[in-house]
């Protein structure tokens, strides 16, 4: 059975075989198909001579090619001094295909237009389009709305979403000069780079939504970016359901100190099961040092950074700036956010809103 195409991920090896045949398709681990050259055993007995604990855990293959009547696909592992590539050939990638007709949760999507309008092109009220488009895709980015914060909160208003009080102020205003809120002994208020991660994560219920009104861009810098972490969630838990498993159950500790603010709150990194729907908690910069287990340690720190790497990774981020006038809502619940360094005189609004 020939091989039709392949498709290479970074995690896995989907391999497409000929129309009509099953299975379609399967992927493949790099790791897999590396533990599984036939380089490795012996050229007479043709048992292995090499153990995977001898194979580098996360290979990166230099070149993988079909072969001429695509009957095998050989694999070019960059490791060979006698330059020889590995070969698998098509009926034995379908015997032993683990994961045939696999169908992957989608990575988080990352295209800004899908989710970015001009206010003068709405053909219904402005609160109306927006609340209704943040509770399907988690975020939106409004163009040329202009500067009023407060008609802003109005028209968000009258769709059933209150302004939530926080321990900064009723409005935060994030510039590096602020004279308006308390407790801004925090990253928000300074030119730092943030991070992914969500709001106030350290309180029962953090506020669900999340306006961010740009009044001033930055000279340089400033830029915005967002993680649909549902989507991340699902998708982790397809590639790897143990580290799915170690964030939905193992508690953390959030632990919020400022000269004059303190809150600690202990909760898994993602819940399921919270009232209200999905919610995800994280916040690098607030949690504290992490117990578990001695045992249990390694396993915990795998699974937090496979996430952290999944949604770090700018092809799974909404990646945009905010100039004068436009404002981005998103899903404090559901979606991580974060910025870039910046200079200049950057200032851009916060608002909290929850339901009435």
């Amino acid at each position: 059975m020939p091989i039709a195409r392949f498709e290479p991920h970074d995690d896995f090896l989907r391999v497409h075989f000929a129309a009509g045949e099953s299975p379609r398709h399967a992927d493949f681990h790099w790791f897999w198909l590396r533990h599984n050259s036939e380089l490795d055993r012996h050229p007479l007995t043709r048992e292995r001579i090499v153990c995977s604990s001898e194979l580098p855990l996360e290979p990166h293959p230099r070149l993988v090619r079909l072969t001429e009547d695509a009957a095998a696909l050989d694999i070019d592992w960059g490791d060979r001094s006698d330059g020889q590539v590995s070969r698998y050939a098509a009926d034995w990638l379908r015997e032993h295909a683990y994961a045939a007709d696999r169908v992957p949760s989608p990575a988080p999507p990352s295209d800004s237009a899908a989710i970015t309008v001009e206010a003068s092109r709405l053909d219904e009220p402005l609160g109306r389009f927006t609340v209704r488009t943040v509770q399907r895709t988690g975020a939106l980015i409004v163009r040329g709305f202009g500067t009023d914060t407060e008609s802003l909160i109005d028209a968000i208003g009258r769709e059933g979403l209150s302004v939530i009080e926080t321990h900064f102020g009723r409005i935060e205003d994030l510039r590096t000069d602020n004279t308006t809120n308390r407790n801004t002994d925090q990253l928000g208020y300074t030119d730092s780079a943030i991070q992914l991660h969500t709001d106030q994560p350290f309180l029962d219920r953090p506020p669900r939504y999340q306006l961010l009104h740009c009044q001033q861009p930055a000279d340089t810098g400033g830029d915005n970016f967002v993680v649909d972490a549902l989507a991340a969630a699902h998708h982790l838990a397809d590639l790897d359901r143990p580290a799915f498993d170690l964030l939905r159950t193992v508690p953390v500790t959030f632990h919020r100190k400022q000269k004059s603010f303190e809150r600690v709150l202990v909760s898994p990194i993602l819940d399921f099961d919270a009232p209200g729907g999905f919610r995800i908690r994280y916040s690098y910069f607030t949690l504290a040092p992490h117990r578990r287990p001695f045992a249990e340690m390694e396993a915990w720190y795998r699974a937090y950074n496979r996430f952290a790497r999944l949604v770090r990774d700018e092809r799974h981020q909404y990646r945009f700036r905010l100039e004068k006038g436009d404002f981005l809502i998103y899903d404090n619940w559901r979606m991580l956010h974060a910025r870039t360094n910046f200079t200049g005189a950057r200032w851009v609004r916060g608002v909290y809103f929850d339901a009435a």
